[in-house]
């Protein structure tokens, strides 16, 4: 990755006539001018990527994603978050990601509190990025404890490794989860109109010509799920007391099953986008690891819940959902298509498979 002009060892000290700054460090400096030996975060992110920023540590793994950068040592993760602005938030400003680790901590440790560590500073010391180091604040990170890789349920999943009782382990932890968890006080008449829009906004986006998706497929699963709002609106309707502050983002490979089950990576920088059934969050589970070759794990998974809280819902309704989140998901996965350097076949072909998972009548 390149680096900025700040170097990646060192912090770039002040100066009576400052070097021209890309865009990160323009970012930060209108900002906060006062911090303007603050080297821009894509700087911080390569020095972090050597284990001398960490003190004691030999190796160091580095993950880019959309919105953070995330360092791998050999018993913790740290992850730095992108100096980015979108319509859910504005990460530009030092505070602002701050803000931002702590919210995502706090969100996290519904249910991985032994995982997510704290919120810890990246500092500049005798010239040198240190974590947790005790010189001035140059960005902050979400430390946590790195999870086994093996254990991940979507690794396990492919090794065949799946036990009924590590998912009724799973369930049970989330069943007490949503139970805890705060309502959002939806209208049920809000709550249809939410997914509908949905259903219209993302079938119009796949039918796109630039995605080359076979528009026929596309028709088929939106006009299942338009008719199952025309004709089951009043089961839609009564599940909207139901809806709660969820994790957002359930997909198993955020799911660890060493020992007892933890859940990381919630979807923290939108709440509107935390706001779900629970039937719905599990039916999207299901269809990932539907998806992933293991059906059974979903269905295992809401019938648990329904034992577990009471909430015995009906199939036409987790089927519906389960094709809702595929197109969802697939219009997730085809937008990868509108950035550059992306493999757009095999975006494409992922598109594909959840709509042909959501082609069934719900």
């Amino acid at each position: 990755m390149p680096t900025s002009s700040a170097s990646a060892e060192t912090c770039a000290r002040p100066s009576a006539t400052p070097p021209a700054l890309p865009h990160e460090a323009r970012v930060l400096s209108t900002a906060a001018p006062a911090m303007s030996s603050i080297p821009a975060p894509a700087a911080t992110a390569e020095a972090l990527r050597a284990p001398r920023a960490y003190g004691n540590e030999t190796h160091v793994e580095s993950i880019e994603t959309h919105h953070s950068w995330v360092f791998l040592t050999d018993s913790f993760a740290y992850k730095l978050k992108k100096p980015k602005r979108t319509a859910a938030f504005d990460y530009t400003t030092l505070e602002a990601r701050r803000q931002a680790c702590e919210t995502e901590l706090r969100l996290n440790r519904r249910l991985a509190p032994s995982t997510y560590l704290a919120v810890v500073p990246v500092s500049c010391d005798a010239g040198a990025l240190r974590v947790e180091g005790s010189g001035a604040v140059v960005d902050w990170l979400v430390k946590m404890r790195r999870l086994p890789r093996d254990w991940m349920l979507d690794a396990l999943i492919r090794r065949q490794a799946v036990s009924v009782h590590q998912v009724e382990e799973l369930s049970r932890l989330l069943s007490r989860f949503y139970h805890a968890a705060a309502h959002a006080g939806l209208d049920g008449a809000d709550y249809r109109q939410r997914i509908e829009a949905e259903v219209v906004s993302k079938s119009r986006s796949l039918a796109h010509p630039r995605y080359g998706l076979e528009l026929a497929l596309v028709r088929s699963v939106s006009s299942q799920l338009t008719r199952w709002l025309e004709r089951q609106s009043d089961l839609l309707l009564a599940r909207a007391p139901l809806v709660v502050e969820a994790h957002g983002d359930l997909r198993p490979e955020h799911i660890c099953l060493e020992g007892a089950p933890v859940v990381i990576d919630c979807l923290d920088f939108d709440r509107d986008l935390r706001l779900l059934d629970p039937v719905s969050e599990l039916a999207f589970l299901a269809l990932e690891c539907g998806r992933l070759g293991s059906p059974w794990i979903g269905a295992q998974l809401l019938a648990s819940h329904g034992r577990e809280s009471g909430d015995f819902a009906p199939e036409t309704l987790s089927t519906f959902y389960r094709s809702y989140h595929g197109l969802v998901r697939a219009a997730l996965a085809v937008w990868h298509l509108d950035e550059p350097g992306q493999p757009v076949e095999a975006w494409r072909a992922r598109a594909r498979a959840y709509l042909e998972l959501a082609d069934q009548a719900p």
